[in-house]
């Protein structure tokens, strides 16, 4: 990994400075994407936006910035985006600090602020060198997310297609995937909405994914997989619910895409599981209905007093095995399966010992 600490001047950051919607945020003579088209918009408030201009102005020093060196040779802002912006749009005059425009400050007070120096590390390495280096140091100011450390690595004409589709504001995938009721969390512009999408592809293996189509065209594959996703979901669930946001859909229809299902069963179903008291993770109903797995559901367990009642009852016995143990040695069971109906109530709690309850558990 080649790590180089560059001092450059203002004058020379902001020239050819150009904000374009298709284009993205360039200068450096054209050979530093300040923000790459359909990245990270800005987010600076006002106040913060004006104390870089009041540091610059006060010789004091910016924080040090990281320019990732990409394989043409320009460069690609890592982190300094917001501050950069900042300047850049003071000296092309797109807004004034009390009341003053760079234009509308004397000469020297220009050349000062032209002058001021930069603190620049240009990064250049491996994949998996830039890709440790960058969570060792991440990084001052706003956090970046995984996914925007991944994005600083895997550079490439397939990556600036897929930031096309999935991460800006309003991009075709995130008004695609709430157009009846919104799927996922994240946000578009932190890369997180994206990130989501890369895992589903891929089962999780996200740098393996971009590593290999670092380099293809386009980034149609993973646009016409997401289409896909979407459209099953909309299908096999009709009837949307809130607690549908956040359920990771792509591991859902890789594994039951090819299976017939019935939409109406399931939702007669689900209509139940909702209203179910021992059911403490609604959100968990969707992926329940289709694997069967308890876990998702996170059923409500017997509390305490519960236990305890239950205990006393049987007087430390255990009903499968007939032996005595300390309450600490023993567990609670419903005595008929959650599955097939039992409640999560006094009278269907039983203490088994330890072996016994296992037991039981492993045969559901």
């Amino acid at each position: 990994m080649e790590i180089e600490l560059h001092k450059i001047l203002i004058k020379e950051v902001v020239n050819d400075y150009k904000d374009s919607a298709e284009e993205g945020v360039t200068a450096y003579g054209g050979k530093l994407d300040i923000r790459p088209k359909y990245q990270r918009e800005f987010v600076y408030k006002d106040k913060q936006r004006n104390e870089v201009i009041l540091t610059v102005r006060k010789n004091f020093p910016l924080n040090i910035m990281y320019w990732v060196k990409k394989i043409d040779g320009n460069f690609e802002v890592l982190d300094g985006q917001q501050r950069t912006i900042s300047i850049a749009q003071y000296v092309a005059g797109d807004f004034s600090i009390n009341e003053k425009y760079f234009h509308s400050l004397t000469k020297d007070e220009q050349n000062q602020i032209l002058n001021y120096e930069l603190m620049v590390y240009f990064c250049e390495g491996k994949e998996r060198e830039k890709l440790d280096w960058f969570r060792i140091v991440n990084i001052s100011g706003e956090k970046l997310t995984e996914q925007e450390i991944r994005n600083s690595v895997f550079t490439g004409p397939w990556l600036s297609d897929a930031k096309l589709k999935f991460s800006k504001t309003n991009c075709v995938a995130y008004l695609l995937s709430s157009d009846g009721g919104q799927l996922i969390n994240g946000s578009p512009i932190r890369q997180e909405f994206f990130g989501i999408v890369l895992s589903w592809i891929n089962n999780e293996k996200i740098k393996e994914y971009m590593s290999k189509h670092q380099y293809d065209k386009n980034a149609n594959e993973l646009w016409k997989y997401f289409q896909k996703v979407i459209g099953w979901v909309r299908k096999t669930f009709p009837n949307y619910r809130r607690e549908m946001k956040g359920v990771n859909w792509g591991e859902l229809y890789n594994k039951f895409k090819s299976k017939k299902l019935n939409s109406d069963k399931l939702e007669k179903e689900i209509t139940e599981l909702m209203q179910d008291e021992d059911v403490s993770n609604p959100k968990g109903i969707y992926p329940y209905v289709l694997t069967r797995d308890e876990k998702y559901l996170n059923i409500r367990t017997f509390t305490d007093k519960q236990k305890r009642k239950a205990y006393e009852k049987q007087k430390g016995i255990c009903p499968k095995c007939n032996n005595y143990f300390k309450i600490a040695g023993m567990e609670a069971d419903h005595i008929k399966l959650w599955s097939k109906g039992g409640k999560t109530i006094d009278e269907n709690c039983q203490m088994l010992c330890k072996n016994d309850h296992r037991e039981k558990s492993s045969k559901k």
